[in-house]
């Protein structure tokens, strides 16, 4: 909804010299749908009459002169009349302005029909200089009452459209404040309630992350404890070789992942994979073993848990790894693993992980391990 302000447009002049246009300002100001202000609707309070000149100037959006053939009343104290001190209080607080001033052939006719008494006789150097000042300013001219209804519709034109003057808006046009306080005091508690609400789902998550984190470092340490023997017939040395149930399934994830089925004809891999590997990982939640549709056999495989567990890990390895290498740029990149070759065939060889920042156990050390766990094929 557009919402239509009425501005408030304090008018200055003389007052018994400029009846006429004074009157047509204020019927120009109320038919343009805004609000006149002046010297003659208000009386003055228990304050000086200036000060209660200001305070209305002040509370108006604009501020008009009309400036005739005569200077005005004079202020005692800085011998200025309260026009020019109205006019200097206006421009000096920033108030915008406009002004008509009286044409020449417009005073000599005034003088004419009104004498002296549309003149200034008292003071006409101070209504000299005070006609110039207003000069220097923005201005118009007016020789009767049309041209000044003329300004002020112009004027308030282009004023009218200026978002920086307040105005005044009529009750019925502003919206019920209370209703509107209403909904922001609901909003904000709606809104402390979810941030309450999204804190504590943020702390159960950081908690449970913190118990999966340490549900895996103790696993991470009983498949790093639990030790099997490499048969020497599927190792690349064809030596017989003891690694922890970890270094073999991490080397062999892929394959564990695709899984391994006890079909006949199975190879030697496949078979350690099957009855070595696999059963130790499903005790411990991270593979399964289910029937072949269609046929007698079985397959074992990483399940969902194990895929994720062996997954998380390979990027804590990535990420220490690549610290590491930011860490020392100089030193050549080392492969995953230490160069030992655990277990495969000819299409499959992988090596043991090496995990950053551990060192690699000596085969003795392994064999004296607190759980060792030595299978043969």
């Amino acid at each position: 909804m557009v919402v239509k302000r009425k501005l408030q447009v304090f008018v200055s002049s003389t007052f018994t010299d400029l009846l006429e246009e004074r009157q047509a300002a204020v019927a120009a100001i109320l038919k343009a749908g805004h609000i006149p202000a002046g010297m003659e609707l208000f009386t003055a309070g228990d304050q000086s009459q200036m000060k209660t000149i200001e305070r209305w100037i002040d509370e108006s959006d604009l501020y008009m002169l009309i400036l005739g053939a005569r200077y005005g009343s004079i202020e005692p104290n800085s011998s200025l009349s309260y026009t020019e001190l109205e006019y200097d209080y206006a421009i000096s607080q920033g108030k915008p302005t406009f002004a008509v001033v009286i044409t020449e052939d417009a005073i000599e006719s005034k003088a004419k029909s009104g004498g002296t008494a549309h003149i200034e006789t008292t003071d006409p150097q101070g209504l000299k200089r005070f006609r110039k000042k207003v000069l220097s300013n923005i201005s118009s001219f007016f020789a009767d009452p049309k041209d000044v209804k003329l300004c002020v519709y112009e004027s308030l034109s282009d004023y009218a459209t200026n978002q920086d003057l307040r105005g005044w808006i009529a009750a019925d046009d502003v919206e019920d404040t209370k209703t509107l306080n209403e909904e922001i005091r609901r909003l904000r508690e709606e809104n402390a309630t979810l941030t309450e609400r999204l804190q504590n789902i943020e702390r159960a998550a950081e908690s449970k992350q913190r118990i999966r984190d340490a549900e895996s470092n103790e696993l991470l340490q009983i498949l790093e404890s639990i030790e099997i023997e490499i048969p020497a017939e599927i190792t690349k040395n064809k030596k017989l070789d003891t690694r922890t149930l970890f270094d073999i399934a991490y080397a062999n994830r892929d394959t564990l992942i695709n899984g391994v089925s006890n079909g006949i004809g199975m190879s030697e891999l496949s078979r350690f994979h099957y009855f070595n590997v696999l059963p130790k990982l499903q005790a411990h939640g991270l593979a399964e073993n289910e029937r072949v549709t269609g046929t007698k056999y079985r397959r074992s495989f990483l399940n969902k848990a194990g895929q994720k567990f062996f997954a998380d890990l390979e990027k804590k390895f990535l990420l220490a790894k690549n610290k590491e290498s930011q860490a020392s740029p100089s030193s050549e990149p080392k492969p995953n693993g230490e160069g030992d070759t655990i277990c495969g065939d000819e299409e499959t060889r992988v090596r043991a992980p090496k995990k950053p920042g551990t060192k690699k156990k000596s085969a003795a050390k392994r064999k004296s391990a607190a759980k060792k766990t030595v299978l043969r094929s």
